[in-house]
């Protein structure tokens, strides 16, 4: 019977440590909990496995679940992540693949993530939330090689084009006639030597010349500038004498509108009195005591009456 107890007991206490195994193996209380994402490379992820480590910043925060290509286009490599949940993954979060050390060991590094960016959600038609990529520096490196190589082969070929048969014949003649001119110009060296000593005569003489131009150059000046003002007095002048004749015009209207009628009237009465003194005088030469002793009727003629008309 007590066989049998201890029997039992043994069972299960070694039940209760396989359990307790298997739970701490699991995790148990300490289990941590993940986040999937998705992201998308576009460049070869040689080196990459599965179970590779996922750092944000340098921290671990995951690792790499799942690598497979995307079946409607090889050339893309789709990386399915688990990491930390908590872990401040962003919508400006990118992820890069990297090499760690000269071992070759490839990890995806994420970066970025501002504090003001929003967390990383799925979108439609997505069922993770897909984070950003940007190439490595592999391929960076590779593709500025691949443009500086294209580049140094089409400089290969200008510099093939330039070196071509036809262009070596006329580089040698070009250096042919280089040559001859520089002969030619050796034989008369003695001339050339002579024109410009006669050259650097004529420049002396036309400085000194300019220097014996420039007073009267000055002068000329001088007396541009008293013409000039000359002009302008006369213009000043001209402007006065203007104002002038426009005041006595003003003073001549004035005066035949306001004279003028007087002097018309004037002139009718002299011209009244001028006739009655025509006729006085006339009256006095014909008849001197008129003035004297008035008008003497004049006796009737023959047929005349008292009453009729008489001679004035």
């Amino acid at each position: 019977m007590n066989y049998a107890v201890v029997g039992a007991f043994v069972l299960a206490l070694g039940t209760v440590l396989v359990a307790g195994v298997l739970w701490l193996a699991s995790g148990g209380t300490f289990q941590k909990k993940y986040d999937l994402y998705l992201a998308i490379a576009n460049e070869s992820v040689a080196g990459l496995n599965l179970n590779a480590p996922v750092k944000y910043n340098g921290v671990d925060v995951g690792k790499v679940r799942k690598i497979w290509l995307e079946p409607g286009n090889p050339e893309q490599a789709n990386l399915f992540f688990v990491i930390e949940h908590g872990t401040p993954v962003k919508e400006d979060t990118v992820a890069v693949l990297k090499t760690q050390g000269l071992t070759g060991i490839a990890y995806v590094e994420l970066s970025g993530g501002s504090r003001d960016s929003p967390p990383l959600a799925a979108t439609a038609g997505n069922k993770y939330p897909v984070i950003r990529t940007k190439p490595s520096l592999s391929t960076r490196l590779e593709n500025v090689l691949t443009t500086v190589l294209a580049k140094l082969d089409s400089t290969s070929s200008n510099l093939n084009a330039i070196l071509s048969d036809e262009n070596r014949a006329a580089f040698t003649s070009a250096l042919t006639d280089i040559a001859a001119v520089a002969r030619t110009l050796a034989a008369r060296r003695d001339t050339l030597d002579a024109g410009i000593v006669s050259a650097a005569r004529t420049f002396d003489n036309s400085a000194r010349a300019t220097a014996r131009l420039e007073p009267v150059i000055d002068r000329i000046s001088r007396g541009a500038e008293a013409v000039e003002k000359m002009g302008d007095q006369v213009a000043r002048t001209s402007a006065g004498a203007g104002k002038t004749v426009d005041s006595v015009g003003a003073d001549v209207k004035r005066f035949t509108a306001e004279t003028l009628p007087e002097l018309e009237r004037l002139l009718g009465e002299l011209s009244v009195l001028t006739t009655s003194l025509r006729r006085l005088s006339e009256q006095t030469e014909r008849d001197p005591r008129g003035l004297l002793f008035g008008r003497t009727p004049l006796p009737e003629g023959p047929g005349e009456s008292s009453t009729g008309p008489r001679q004035p």
